[in-house]
């Protein structure tokens, strides 16, 4: 048996949740699917997620600029890789699948609804299913059984404090 989780909102900290969610799977024996959308650049977590067997991390590994800033043909092959990563997420036999920034990709049409919305729903039974993003469609929000709001109070970003590796990155 499985539940849909949703970590959302405008803070810090929806992906870090996620990864916590992923070590503690990975500890009980469990096999995740670590699926990062919208992100392809190096970020620090990939590192250790590198060490840990039961862990499989799958992106794009292109660096995508902002969705406002993609081309066509940027947006068409992201969304190709998506549906990509998508479907052999849920083809692997996981306990957990993670898609983080799934909710950005879902929203900006960088992923086939249709068919995100038949795994994801019609793989809660029997998988554990974390969505990040801010904003995650009605859709999953109805069919969810967890739902994390994480809320911006401050972040130095709006002193103008660059992202920082190890923190942010």
């Amino acid at each position: 048996m499985g539940f849909l989780h949703i970590y959302c909102g405008d803070g810090k900290g929806k992906t870090t949740a996620a990864l916590g969610i992923a070590l503690r799977a990975s500890g009980a024996g469990m096999k995740v699917c670590f699926v990062q959308f919208m992100k392809g650049g190096e970020t620090s977590e990939l590192n250790s997620l590198r060490l840990i067997p039961d862990i499989k991390v799958m992106r794009c590994n292109k660096d995508y600029p902002f969705f406002w800033n993609m081309t066509e043909a940027d947006k068409a092959e992201i969304a190709e890789c998506h549906d990509r990563l998508l479907a052999e997420a849920f083809g692997g036999g996981y306990d957990m699948i993670i898609l983080d920034e799934f909710n950005s990709a879902y929203r900006h049409g960088l992923v086939d609804s249709e068919k995100a919305q038949g795994l994801i729903l019609g793989g809660k039974s029997s998988t554990e299913i974390v969505l990040t993003g801010r904003e995650p469609a009605d859709i999953f929000v109805d069919a969810a059984d967890y739902i994390s709001e994480i809320k911006c109070v401050r972040h130095p970003y709006e002193s103008g404090v660059a992202a920082r590796k190890g923190i942010e990155y």
